[in-house]
């Protein structure tokens, strides 16, 4: 199997150091390793060519981290993509674990892993909501991202099928390419904790922003008309879109912003209909 490991990075040399050895600690060796630089301007090009000169390194004039990934992706050589963002740090068994479940389970396209997550330094319990599942989870995917990008080994056919990282959404890209991804794909979820996510620094792509809903809801409104979906994961689709819809507008109402308001119960009144 060979493995192209994507490592998308901006202004992160005090952690891509971290996250580049525990790729070249995989008791699974990778075919190769990218890293693609966003356009940082923290010395992160000529450390990583002088520290790591084996490794594939490509620049890019700063256009988020969609932008980024999908560069690598093209870029590679590898049957499987395997994502990590630079923030992250994988197990050493993590690649030969996700190798050998996915041999055992001839056909699957997909697997994610359980994580560790660090916080502030410290380790920290998930919470209930954020459980995560194998098989046809499209439904479980619907409210939130349950699938960490740095878990994620993919075959490079399914992005050959249902295309790459949406490049217009600034946050949420993870939480629309799985919806694509698990409408038409069986996951595999090999539960184990098998990378560490740090959270709680300044510059963390996952940090929410105000209104991080309004993009999950762009994204539910973009599957739904693509036509992919069968009978079942429409509706279920659409119910969470008028969901989210409803909460979205109470948060509008709220902060006294009228004709956005008035927009999204008119979006709520049409979807009723279909």
């Amino acid at each position: 199997m060979k493995i192209s490991v994507i490592i998308p990075t901006y202004n992160r040399r005090h952690t891509l150091e971290r996250a580049i050895d525990s790729v070249l600690s995989q008791t699974f060796k990778p075919f190769e390793i990218i890293i693609v630089d966003d356009g940082s301007e923290d010395g992160t090009r000529n450390w990583v060519q002088e520290a790591y000169p084996s490794i594939k390194y490509i620049y890019q004039p700063n256009n988020g981290v969609s932008s980024a990934r999908n560069k690598g992706i093209r870029s590679s050589r590898g049957s499987w993509i395997a994502l990590l963002d630079s923030d992250d740090e994988w197990m050493p068994e993590k690649l030969e674990d996700q190798v050998i479940f996915i041999n055992e389970n001839p056909g699957s396209l997909f697997c994610h892993t359980n994580e560790i997550w660090i916080r502030n330094g410290v380790r920290v319990n998930q919470m209930k909501k954020h459980k995560k599942y194998g098989g046809d989870i499209f439904k479980y995917c619907l409210d939130m991202c349950r699938i960490s990008p740095s878990s994620s080994l993919i075959k490079k056919e399914v992005f050959e099928d249902v295309g790459l990282f949406d490049e217009s959404l600034t946050v949420c890209e993870d939480y629309d390419l799985w919806l694509r991804i698990t409408a038409n794909y069986t996951i595999l979820f090999l539960d184990r904790p098998l990378i560490k996510k740090y959270g709680g620094h300044a510059d963390q792509l996952s940090r929410v922003p105000e209104g991080i809903e309004q993009y999950r809801i762009q994204s539910l409104e973009k599957i739904l008309s693509m036509s992919i979906l069968d009978q079942d994961q429409f509706l279920s689709a659409k119910d969470m879109l008028i969901h989210k819809l409803k909460i979205y507008s109470q948060g509008l109402k709220k902060r006294n912003r009228p004709k956005e308001f008035i927009s999204i119960e008119k979006k709520i009144e049409d979807w009723l209909i279909i």
